[in-house]
């Protein structure tokens, strides 16, 4: 599929004025911080994860456990992305049992990818409570979940993509929205 981009949505203060925002939530809705441990899902969730972590240590100087979860060996579609999947170490080095467990991502679309890491994190144990936290909520359910802390909602259609690039990543902090055109108009 080819896109082009539409309209930016976020930019770089944008995007921290969302990770403050969020982080401020998770902190209130959970009063003690040092009962939470975050978790990135790879890859851009990974690093919303640490910047989110970053603020909370800013704010109530505690140190919270981080962790990433790679999800590639749970998704469902494994076999139509490629016949020998890049798989990515998970490194959550702490104990999650009785944790409660601030799962990040960048965008809530579909829900598959957010099913994917909750069965990946139950493999490490059983948490307290498992809240959500994304950057983007796009809609366009197919599964029952939904994010308890949202940056920015964005209704989009299915012909759209959200493009959510960061600095550790992309180079630039950033969010678009992405139109899919033919490809036979481009050439």
């Amino acid at each position: 599929m080819v896109f082009r981009e539409k309209a930016k949505i976020l930019d770089e203060e944008g995007i921290k004025r969302a990770l403050l925002r969020i982080t401020h939530e998770i902190l209130e809705k959970n009063k003690v911080a040092s009962e939470l441990g975050i978790v990135g899902i790879r890859t851009r969730g990974a690093h919303l994860a640490q910047r989110i972590a970053k603020l909370i240590d800013e704010i109530e100087r505690v140190i919270i456990p981080l962790g990433i979860l790679d999800i590639t060996l749970y998704r469902d579609d494994l076999t139509l992305l490629s016949t020998q999947p890049i798989v990515h170490k998970t490194e959550i080095d702490f104990d999650i049992t009785g944790k409660k467990i601030i799962l990040v991502d960048d965008v809530l679309f579909t829900g598959r990818t957010v099913r994917c890491a909750l069965d990946a994190l139950i493999d490490f144990g059983r948490p307290k409570i498992i809240q959500l936290a994304v950057l983007i909520d796009r809609g366009h359910r197919e599964l029952p979940i939904r994010a308890d802390y949202v940056g920015k909602n964005v209704p989009t259609s299915l012909k759209e993509n959200i493009n959510v690039k960061l600095k550790e990543v992309d180079g630039i902090d950033e969010v678009v929205i992405e139109e899919k055109i033919d490809a036979q108009l481009e050439t």
